[in-house]
């Protein structure tokens, strides 16, 4: 429980080559809701199809809101269906509330988050449980922190996580390169259209 949240806090942390974009974070946190669930047993995978299951109220309420937004009805949700659905935005949700938890804090300067001089972590146990996971190259977290750009890369000596997490870490992966992808080809586009306008 908690990647999410640990991925969050890592991404304010970050120190890459790579920019960390609200569209890659959002779809990471997606994947993490996920494994998050699996972990309260909120959720079960088919295959590729997200399942829910009774489950009591969750304690963290972004998590909460993520069980509440399940498909539960067969046949149930493709995990990459999920991280587009629940990913709109996701990255933004998470800084408001963990901003107003204290444990985040958006320089005043800043009114794009993720640009400049974006959110910035805040001392507390939230931010030393976090680090701690990434510098333990804990296998879920380091995967998610690398495929979103918050870490450059995952040690190929990892331990292999359980089937259900490798699932959703290659559906995030993949969404990311797809997103990736797409960013490229509008810049692309962009360009061609700004030098027809510059041609004299």
């Amino acid at each position: 429980m908690g990647t999410a949240r640990d991925l969050m806090i890592v991404a304010t942390d970050a120190a890459t080559s790579r920019e960390v974009t609200q569209g890659d974070l959002s779809l990471g946190l997606a994947g993490a809701e996920v494994i998050d669930l699996l972990g309260a047993e909120v959720v079960t995978l088919d295959g590729d199809r997200i399942v829910s299951r009774p489950a009591p109220s969750l304690d963290d309420p972004l998590l909460e809101q993520a069980a509440t937004a399940l498909v539960r009805d067969a046949p149930y949700e493709p995990i990459e269906d999920w991280l587009w659905r629940r990913g709109r935005g996701l990255a933004e949700e998470y800084l408001t509330v963990l901003q107003e938890e204290g444990v985040v804090a958006r320089p005043r300067a800043s009114w794009i988050p993720f640009r400049g001089t974006g959110p910035e972590p805040v001392e507390s146990p939230a931010r030393q449980r976090a680090l701690h996971r990434g510098a333990t190259d804990e296998p879920v977290l380091a995967t998610l922190a690398a495929a979103v750009g918050a870490r450059e890369e995952v040690p190929e000596d990892l331990p292999e996580p359980d089937d259900a997490a490798r699932a959703v870490l290659a559906a995030v992966v993949d969404a990311v390169t797809e997103l990736g992808a797409v960013r490229r080809r509008r810049a692309i586009e962009d360009e061609a259209f700004a030098n027809v306008w510059r041609a004299p």
